[in-house]
């Protein structure tokens, strides 16, 4: 009898590959980029307990043979009060331009009214969208969730409802299995081996920015930009120089602290960090520079890169 194994396997169907964008939006303080980390697998995003904590697009890049996801960590929804905010809301704006499954997170305690007009328009959505009700860890009772939904149903009527707890990872692999379901057909669209859009510059920045955020209250960590101006990067070490940017002399004062020691803090927190994110030894020097009402200014924001 003839073996028809070898020609039953030719005639298999190529396995097709999947690819998309998944873009995460939500009013600030919600839990996103703690969401981020933890459907990529890495620390892509800072985490603070404060908000406006992110203030650029971050990508987070997931691969397999089968596909690819391309997350997008984005700033917190608000009223812009100035032109660096302004930038923030395009950015979160921009994730309703071009995503193919779309991530609404919201938590147990915000105000669902707050920014009315931006759910509006993702009500309005024709792609798939995933409403996340993040932190249902500090609801006491099924009956407080289950009286959540029934609101957001009808807020969101088309979006399917994943309650969730990012901090615990209660029902985030759930999570992660619908998006791996509802990927459209596609070819990658960044190299398999890439885990961000972003230079490793812009992790150093974001590390430095994330040690002002906790070491510092009130108006001053929103009131700082990191720069790194040097990024020599050896075999078995790193040399990095880098510029905290802030508004005002007395604002300068506070971060290098009595004697420089709140900023000696931040670099030996920061250093700590870097090295652990690039499993080097790392040398790293911070200075601190006053660049008059640098939120405002749009050369200074192009330079930071929040605008083209």
């Amino acid at each position: 009898m003839e073996n028809t194994n070898s020609t039953i396997a030719a005639e298999q169907p190529t396995p097709k590959h999947h690819a998309g964008f998944v873009n995460i939006v939500g009013n600030p303080n919600v839990g996103k980029s703690t969401l981020m980390n933890d459907l990529v697998g890495e620390r892509i995003s800072i985490i603070t307990n404060k908000a406006q904590t992110t203030r650029h697009r971050i990508m987070g890049i997931v691969n397999t043979p089968e596909y690819q996801i391309v997350y997008s960590d984005t700033p917190g929804v608000l009223k812009p009060k100035y032109r660096l905010q302004e930038s923030m809301l395009e950015f979160s704006e921009g994730a309703l331009t071009d995503a193919d499954i779309l991530l609404y997170v919201t938590d147990v305690v915000e105000d669902p009214e707050k920014n009315a007009d931006f759910l509006a328009r993702v009500a309005k959505e024709k792609i798939p969208v995933l409403l996340v009700i993040n932190k249902v860890d500090l609801l006491k009772g099924n009956e407080q969730l289950e009286t959540l939904i029934a609101q957001w149903k009808q807020r969101l009527p088309n979006a399917e409802i994943f309650p969730t707890s990012a901090t615990e990872q209660f029902n985030v692999d759930n999570l992660k299995a619908r998006i791996i379901e509802l990927l459209p057909e596609a070819a990658p669209y960044f190299g398999k081996d890439a885990l961000t859009d972003k230079p490793a510059r812009f992790f150093v920045t974001e590390i430095i920015r994330e040690k002002l955020l906790l070491n510092y209250d009130k108006e001053i960590p929103y009131s700082t930009e990191v720069l790194v101006e040097k990024f020599d990067e050896k075999e078995n070490a790193i040399h990095i120089m880098s510029v905290i940017y802030v508004e005002r002399d007395s604002q300068k004062g506070i971060i290098i602290g009595k004697g420089g020691e709140k900023i000696k803090k931040v670099g030996i927190e920061a250093r700590h960090d870097i090295e652990k994110f690039f499993d080097k030894k790392v040398f790293l020097e911070i200075f601190v520079k006053v660049e008059k009402d640098w939120r405002n200014r749009e050369n200074k924001l192009k330079q930071f890169g929040y605008i083209d």
